[in-house]
């Protein structure tokens, strides 16, 4: 029977490593720009999930995080300015501080229970006291659903797919396999 808290910590290891591969060989330019109408972009996702690791995984639990982060101490983040960066906020910089903050939520993972107390301080009193069991199940939940954002992105930007994707076959496959996903939705065309 495997422990719960190595299996969650290995989920979220993985998760961490597919954020990380999505921003691997891109320039400056392709890490930044919105890809969705509600401004998606790699580099953004990156920066929030920094924040939220050294939010969920270290104060939280009276472990601040060594640095400060300027859109927590300005208030911005409320505003979404953890969400896409700033053109003084290089990416290195950026990718740097999520490394760091995974550094960090590691420790406390590896040093504390799951059932040790922690609490959120921007969650409702009323439910602000949790637990490291908890905090973690959300950060393995955030992270993965950001990864998936991040392979979405990726995937328009150049192409770039899961790590998974040439295993399942080859250009021409893709190209067959896309094909008949479009005549399938096509049958559902609206007809003029």
């Amino acid at each position: 029977m495997s422990d719960v808290k190595a299996e969650l910590h290995r989920k979220l290891r993985a998760g961490r490593a597919g954020v990380l591969s999505r921003v691997d060989g891109l320039g400056e330019y392709d890490l930044r720009r919105p890809l969705t109408p509600t401004g998606t972009n790699l580099l953004g996702l990156v920066k929030h999930l920094a924040r939220v690791e050294y939010v969920y995984l270290g104060t939280s639990f009276g472990r601040p995080p060594p640095e400060t982060l300027a859109w927590e101490e300005d208030g911005s983040v409320w505003e979404g300015a953890d969400m896409w960066a700033k053109p003084d906020e290089s990416s290195d910089y950026l990718i740097g501080l999520y490394r760091r903050a995974c550094e960090h939520g590691d420790r406390t993972i590896e040093q504390l229970d799951l059932d040790a107390p922690g609490r959120v301080p921007h969650w409702p009193a009323e439910r602000a006291d949790t637990t490291l069991g908890v905090l973690l199940i959300r950060m393995v939940a955030e992270t993965a659903q950001h990864a998936g954002h991040a392979d979405i992105v990726r995937e328009l930007i150049d192409g770039t797919a899961g790590p998974d994707h040439e295993s399942l076959g080859d250009a021409a496959t893709w190209r067959a396999y896309l094909a008949n996903i479009r005549a399938a939705a096509d049958v559902f065309a609206p007809r003029e």
